[in-house]
Order: C-alpha cells, then structure tokens, then sequence
C-alpha cells in the first residue's frame, strides 16, 4: 500500500462575511486511516499547517470506510487558498455547510 502524502482531507467549508474561514469540516489522517468527521475552527487549521502538516480537498467514498476519493488540490499559503494568487481565503470546488 502505497503511503499517504497527506495528514487531512477538507471536505466542506463555512466562510465568514469578510469572507475569511471559519470552520471546514476535514477527515484526519491517524496512522493508515482516517478519523470521522472533525471540525476544525480557522486558528486550530492555521496550527496544523503551521506545524507542517499537508491538507487537500476531496471527498470520502460513501461505505468506504478510509477510501478518499482522489485529492484535488494542497492548501498554500498564508491566506486558506488552493489557488497560486492567494489575496484571500478560498478553497476551489470545496462545498459549503
């Protein structure tokens, strides 16, 4: 099996009016598999990334247990983007919640 380049999956996102994150809704990675559902507020996902950690967007297979659909894109910058011109946060193809 081949390793996980990954340490989380966002799979939704909720914005703020000024159009930062606010909360994103993320599968984590804990050893060969992945968490439940979790919750992550914009500074708990800051210090992740801070700390090294890689997220992607995707989605998990429904019935799949672990199985993630294939990752879309890595999270970059200081701003919460997918993007290469990162003024602002903004996660591509991420639906909302």
């Amino acid at each position: 099996m081949a390793r996980v380049k990954y340490d989380g999956v966002i799979e939704a996102v909720r914005y703020a009016p000024d159009g930062k994150i606010t909360l994103t809704r993320v599968y984590e990675r804990r050893g060969a598999a992945f968490s439940d559902r979790v919750l992550l507020d914009r500074p708990a996902l800051v210090e992740r990334l801070k700390k090294g950690l890689k997220f992607v967007t995707g989605q998990r297979e429904i019935f799949l247990a672990s199985t993630l659909k294939r990752p879309k894109r890595e999270l970059l910058g200081e701003n919460i983007t997918t993007g290469k011109n990162g003024e602002h946060d903004l996660l591509e193809d991420v639906p909302l919640f």
